[in-house]
C-alpha cells in the first residue's frame, strides 16, 4: 500500500508472526510481517526442524537395532543426514516462505522492525502506520552464561548446532535442558564425542526424575560422557582446542563448545520505550495477547517474546487467538478473553505438551507432580504392556498420572520411553476436556499397542 498503511503490523516473520498476519487477513483485515532476518523464523532453519532432521535417522538406527532380524549398519550417514537436514531448512533459503506470505495476502517487509509511536513501526527508511494493532511476535534468543574466559573463545549456539556441516571429533555441551540433550545425543550418533556437563544430578530437571535418568542412561549408551553436578568454571583456547575447567575439578577438551544454558526473550532494540515498557524484558499479556501495561490497547505480543510457554507450536496456538480478537475488535465487537473461547490461550496456563525428541523421548503436558496443599494423586508406573514388548526387545520405559482426586480429572502425564510422542496429544485431550476418569475409562485402548498403558494407569488408580 503507498501510503504505508495497514490495520496490523506484525514485527517478526516466524511462525508465530505468520499465524497472527493469516489470522488477520482471514478477518478480513490488511496485515504487513516485518522480518529481519529469514521468512519462516528460528524454528524453520535453526531450530525445530533440523535439529529433529538431524535426531531422526540416529534413533532409527537405534530403533532397527532394538528388533532380531532387522539388518542394520554400525552408524548413520552424516553426509545423507546434512543433506537432508538442508532439505527440511530449503538451504536456508526463505524465497517460499516469502511468497507463502505473499499468496496469503500477507506483505512481506524485510528489515528490523523498531517500534517509533503508538500505532507505528519504522523499518529502515519506511514508516509503517497500524489502524488497529502492531503485534511483536520476535521470539528469543539465546541465554550467554558469565563464565570467565567465556568471551573469548570460539562457541556453538544452537544455531551453529543445528546448521553445522561436519561432524566435529570432541564436542562438549554446557547444560541439560532439551537442546543440550538434544544436540548430545544427535551428535553422539553421528559420530563426534560427546561431554555433556550439567549443574545437577541428572539432565532434564524440570521433569520426574525417572525422565532425566533415564535420557541419561540413552546418553551414556550412545558413549556421551554426562558430567553431573558440575558446570563450566572457566574457559581458554589455545591452538584450536577448547579447554573447559570443570566445577569441583577435572576438565574437558574439545574441538566444539555448545553453549545450551537457556534463552531469553528477543525484545532488545524494539522501542518499547515508546509504549512505556523496557527492551529486553519479556512481554506480560493477557490471554487474548493484549501487552499490559499500554495505554489505547494497540500493542499485543505472541510467542517466546511473552515468557508464558516458549514452544513453536504453543506460540502458534497463542498466535491464532491474537489475530482472531485484533479482527474481532477492529470490527466493533466487545469481545473479551473468556477462557476455552477462541479470543484466549487458556491452555498456556493448564496443558502445554512438550515432547524432548532424544532416545527414549519424553512426553509431558500438564503438571509433572502433584502440587503443595491441592488434592492431587500421583501414579507412577513402568511402561510394561504387550504394545511396548512387541515395539522393541528390552523396551523400556515410565509414565506418570497426576490426578485431581476431587474432580477425579487428570491434571498431567509424562511419558518416557522409545516412540512415546505420539501418546502425548491423548493426555493433552482428556486435561483440555477435563474428561472424567469413569469416562476416559471408556475410551479403550487398542491391543496391542503401547496405548494400553492408559488402561494401567486407571487400574492402578483404582477403577
Amino acid at each position: 500500500m503507498a501510503d504505508n498503511g495497514y490495520d496490523v503490523v506484525v514485527i517478526g516473520g516466524g511462525p508465530v508472526g505468520e499465524n497472527v498476519a493469516a489470522r488477520a487477513v482471514r478477518g478480513g483485515l490488511t496485515a504487513a510481517l516485518v522480518e529481519s532476518e529469514r521468512f519462516g523464523g528460528e524454528c524453520s532453519y535453526w531450530a525445530c526442524m533440523p535439529s529433529k532432521a538431524l535426531l531422526r535417522p540416529g534413533i532409527a538406527l537405534a530403533a532397527a537395532a532394538r528388533l532380531p532380524g532387522v539388518p542394520v549398519g554400525d552408524r548413520v550417514d552424516p553426509a545423507a543426514v546434512f543433506a537432508r537436514r538442508d532439505a527440511f531448512t530449503s538451504h536456508w533459503d526463505d524465497a517460499g516462505q516469502a511468497s507463502w506470505a505473499e499468496g496469503a495476502g500477507i506483505v512481506p517487509v524485510r528489515g528490523a522492525g523498531r517500534i517509533s509511536g503508538e500505532r507505528e513501526v519504522t523499518v529502515g527508511d519506511q514508516v509503517l502506520r497500524a489502524r488497529h494493532a502492531v503485534v511483536v511476535c520476535t521470539g528469543s534468543v539465546p541465554r550467554t552464561p558469565d563464565i570467565p574466559g567465556l568471551d573469548g573463545v570460539r562457541t556453538w549456539g544452537s544455531r551453529e548446532a543445528t546448521s553445522a556441516s561436519s561432524v566435529p571429533g570432541r564436542l562438549a555441551v554446557l547444560g541439560g535442558g532439551v537442546v543440550g540433550v538434544e544436540m548430545a545425543q544427535a551428535f553422539a550418533k553421528l559420530g563426534s564425542q560427546v561431554d555433556l556437563i550439567i549443574t545437577g544430578e541428572r539432565p532434564l530437571p524440570r521433569y520426574p526424575e525417572f525422565a532425566g535418568d533415564l535420557v541419561a542412561a540413552g546418553l551414556r549408551a550412545d558413549g556421551v560422557r554426562v558430567h553431573a553436578n558440575s558446570g563450566a568454571e572457566r574457559v581458554s583456547e589455545k591452538d584450536g582446542e577448547i579447554r573447559i575447567e570443570l566445577t569441583g575439578g577435572g576438565e574437558v577438551l574439545a574441538d566444539e563448545f555448545l553453549v545450551a544454558t537457556g534463552r531469553r526473550p528477543a525484545t532488545d532494540g524494539l522501542g518499547l520505550a515508546v509504549a512505556g515498557l523496557t527492551d529486553g524484558a519479556a512481554l506480560a499479556v493477557d490471554d487474548s495477547g493484549l501487552v499490559s501495561g499500554v495505554d489505547g490497547g494497540w500493542l499485543y505480543a505472541a510467542g517466546d517474546v511473552t515468557g508464558r510457554a516458549p514452544l513453536t507450536h504453543q506460540g502458534k496456538y497463542q498466535a491464532r487467538a491474537v489475530g482472531d480478537v485484533i479482527a474481532a475488535r477492529a470490527k466493533g465487537e466487545r469481545v473479551a478473553p473468556e477462557p476455552w473461547s477462541a479470543y484466549a490461550s487458556t491452555a498456556d496456563h493448564t496443558a502445554v505438551p512438550q515432547v524432548v525428541f532424544t532416545d527414549p523421548e519424553v512426553g509431558s503436558v500438564g503438571l509433572t507432580a502433584a502440587e503443595d496443599g491441592k488434592p492431587h494423586r500421583v501414579v507412577d508406573m513402568d511402561i510394561a504392556v504387550a504394545g511396548s514388548s512387541l515395539h522393541a526387545d528390552g523396551y523400556e520405559g515410565k509414565v506418570r498420572m497426576v490426578v485431581d482426586t476431587e474432580r477425579e480429572v487428570i491434571v498431567g502425564v509424562t511419558f518416557t520411553g522409545p516412540d512415546v510422542a505420539e501418546l502425548l496429544h491423548a493426555a493433552t485431550i482428556a486435561i483440555v476436556g477435563e474428561v472424567p476418569l469413569r469416562r476416559l475409562w471408556h475410551a479403550v485402548p487398542a491391543y496391542p499397542t503401547i496405548s494400553e498403558v492408559w488402561l494401567r494407569l486407571l487400574e492402578e488408580y483404582g477403577l
